[in-house]
């Protein structure tokens, strides 16, 4: 049985995908893909309805897949966080991210999200390391992952396309260890602000 989490601030709600979101998901995010998510994710803009909703369902049933939805407060279904590539053996897994709407970037959401995926991989899932790789023409994703705790780790040169030309895909992660420092920081500073 997979575990389970529901996260929500400022109005946004992060939550594990449930079959009956399938045809809203297909809907409101992929009929067509926003450009800009197509592009930062390496995506094509169009998908059959019918190629949207039976990933989607593999999705929820694989062992190996976590699939959190962002709730816009509104209703919509405005993003994803999804561990993926989970190796129990190993405690490792891939980890990826993506808000469809302009309209929900750049308010530090994705920064929650990612903050709240990484922790979840961490304290409920027992990894080691998780990974992930973002285009050098996604610099505020880097950011992100950075502030996060994600450490550059290796570069795929020239490895995607932009449109215009070749960029790279770069390869960042987080071991357990890292992790730890960085929850044991934030306690610390929420016992300072609290005396």
């Amino acid at each position: 049985m997979k575990k389970s989490k529901v996260w929500e601030k400022d109005g946004f709600v992060m939550r594990p995908a449930d079959r009956k979101d399938a045809e809203h998901y297909y809907e409101q995010n992929y009929n067509p893909l926003d450009q800009e998510a197509a592009r930062l994710t390496g995506s094509k803009e169009y998908f059959s309805k019918e190629e949207v909703i039976s990933f989607f369902h593999k999705s929820i049933e694989d062992e190996e897949r976590y699939l959190f939805l962002l709730i816009a407060p509104d209703g919509r279904i405005i993003g994803e966080s999804v561990i993926n590539e989970i190796d129990v053996a190993l405690r490792c897994a891939n980890f990826r991210i993506v808000i469809y709407h302009p309209d929900g970037r750049g308010k530090g959401i994705g920064t929650w999200m990612v903050e709240k995926t990484r922790d979840f991989a961490f304290e409920e899932l027992k990894l080691h390391r998780l990974s992930l790789d973002v285009y050098s023409f996604n610099p505020r994703a880097k950011k992100v992952y950075l502030k996060a705790g994600f450490k550059q780790e290796g570069i795929l040169r020239d490895a995607v396309r932009d449109g215009v030309g070749y960029a790279d895909d770069i390869l960042m992660s987080i071991l357990e260890d890292e992790w730890r420092q960085i929850r044991e920081h934030a306690n610390v500073g929420d016992m300072a602000d609290q005396g």
